[in-house]
């Protein structure tokens, strides 16, 4: 059985203690980034899209792993403490956090623990942030993006006010609306309508998304 499908059997089980040991022996071999990517990613966006489409997934399931990937996701935090790289160069300041009403908390930590591994200033205003609270911040600490996170429909369609507000201060191209979490995976289209500047499959693009949407930022500037 390969770790993809144990790791479903314990989630079906609602083993968490049977999970954490499974992904504690893969990381110890692996690498607790590794393990994040491409293996906890993978669970939860299957856990999710199967609640959604058809709830052969219970709640109750969808709950324990959401537990099981904040175990994996805290212990990969912890290390980064232990054995924080020296060389990593400081990046400029970044926003983040979840868009008003949504309160799915885990996609975005782990994108901020991703970001903070590559040395950026990570800003991480929590749940239900309002459009207002996120510019301010963003104004307040000289960030070039911000980057929102949404799991429902509903909830990602608020970020259209974020874009609203950038656009209302005269901060367009400035500053950078990277947006993310399941929903704009189902639904890519969905970028374009909140009026997001790019967006990340998982929590290890979003570093990538990151910088290019800075460089891009720093070009708008220039020409402007």
């Amino acid at each position: 059985m390969d770790i993809q499908r144990e790791l479903l059997d314990t989630v079906l089980r609602a083993d968490q203690a049977g999970a954490n040991a499974l992904l504690d022996a893969w990381a110890a071999e692996h690498g607790y980034g590794r393990l994040l990517v491409d293996v906890v990613e993978p669970m939860l966006e299957y856990v999710g899209r199967t609640y959604m489409d058809s709830q052969s997934v219970t709640l109750a399931q969808a709950y324990v792993a959401g537990m099981i990937a904040e175990d994996a996701l805290n212990k990969m935090v912890a290390q980064n403490r232990r054995g924080q790289a020296e060389n990593v160069s400081p990046r400029g300041p970044v926003v983040i956090g979840n868009i008003e009403e949504d309160f799915h908390a885990l996609g975005r930590r782990m994108v901020g623990t991703f970001l903070t591994a590559e040395g950026w200033q990570v800003h991480d205003l929590g749940n239900d942030v309002s459009a207002q609270q996120f510019v301010d911040k963003a104004q307040e600490v000289g960030a070039r993006v911000i980057g929102v996170s949404a799991m429902m429909t509903t909830t990602a369609r608020n970020i259209g006010h974020l874009r609203a507000e950038i656009d209302r201060r005269g901060l367009t191209g400035r500053i950078q609306l990277a947006v993310g979490g399941a929903i704009f995976v189902l639904c890519p289209e969905l970028v374009q309508e909140v009026g997001g500047d790019g967006t990340a499959q998982n929590a290890l693009g979003a570093t990538r998304l990151f910088e290019q949407l800075w460089q891009r930022s720093l070009e708008r500037e220039a020409g402007a």
